[in-house]
């Protein structure tokens, strides 16, 4: 996994009354539904507090897309609750948020690490590892989401007809590590690609811009491609069109990822 620039925002402010969350971003729920407000019922169990939680405004203004599979729910919930562990006074360590973390989502622990990272298990289990040399990131979103469920549900659906591949060939990124290149694949891409070909599209559009690597990212429906910084610059530009939400993006160290969440 890899932490990149692209980012929402939270804003916490204490308060006397009950926990509450805004947000003007469209499809986006400010109840209980929302992963920063399971973030604030679990941290406020935790500290050994009953009830409901109470005592703080979250603002959330976003950026990153929803229903794409970039982790951008599982980032606020990370958010929540470093934030929320100061305001509350509860000083819990990072490894017991880590703990609570995995309650909310499997790939909401990364967020506490960020960098990049080898994510075992069911990807509550982050490792760290070398930061790999600056990149720059091209994200190719379509109008459509993708439900994380109806992803894996078409993923058993095929995997039982045996349905083939529908996209290009994966390409090996070279990041420098002594074992060797990478293959950037993903085991849910298929099956959303062959319900929505436009991913199948923006992959292909992706490599004839000059991509090292590129693939859906999650469940989708966004598409990452990885590039020379200079070079991503241009092919968002040329890949953007009427229907697609291009934006461009970089890779970020541990130490950035850990500023930006409020842990250093």
């Amino acid at each position: 996994m890899q932490s990149i620039a692209l980012s929402d925002t939270l804003a916490l402010t204490p308060r006397r009354g009950p926990f509450a969350l805004k947000t003007r971003a469209g499809g986006v729920p400010a109840g209980r539904s929302n992963l920063v407000w399971r973030a604030a019922e679990v941290l406020w169990r935790a500290i050994g507090r009953r009830g409901e939680p109470r005592d703080a405004l979250v603002q959330l203004d976003k950026a990153i897309p929803v229903a794409a599979g970039l982790g951008g729910g599982s980032a606020d919930a990370a958010a929540a609750l470093v934030g929320l562990n100061v305001i509350w006074g509860a000083r819990r360590p990072r490894r017991e948020l880590a703990s609570l973390a995995a309650e909310l989502g499997s790939d909401v622990p990364f967020f506490l690490q960020g960098g990049t990272a080898l994510c075992a298990g069911r990807g509550d289990e982050v490792y760290p590892v070398d930061d790999v040399p600056r990149l720059g990131i091209v994200i190719l979103k379509p109008s459509i989401g993708v439900a994380t469920a109806d992803a894996y549900r078409w993923l058993d659906e095929d995997r039982a007809s045996g349905s083939g591949d529908a996209v290009a060939s994966p390409r090996a990124l070279d990041l420098g590590w002594p074992s060797g290149p990478i293959i950037q694949t993903n085991d849910l891409q298929g099956p959303v690609a062959r319900r929505y070909p436009l991913v199948a599209e923006m992959i292909d559009a992706m490599f004839r811009e000059g991509a090292q690597s590129a693939a859906m990212t999650g469940s989708g429906s966004a598409v990452v491609g990885v590039f020379p910084e200079a070079a991503a610059k241009r092919a968002v530009r040329r890949c953007r069109r009427p229907d697609w939400l291009a934006i461009v993006s970089r890779t970020l160290t541990r130490r950035e990822a850990a500023r930006r969440m409020g842990l250093c």
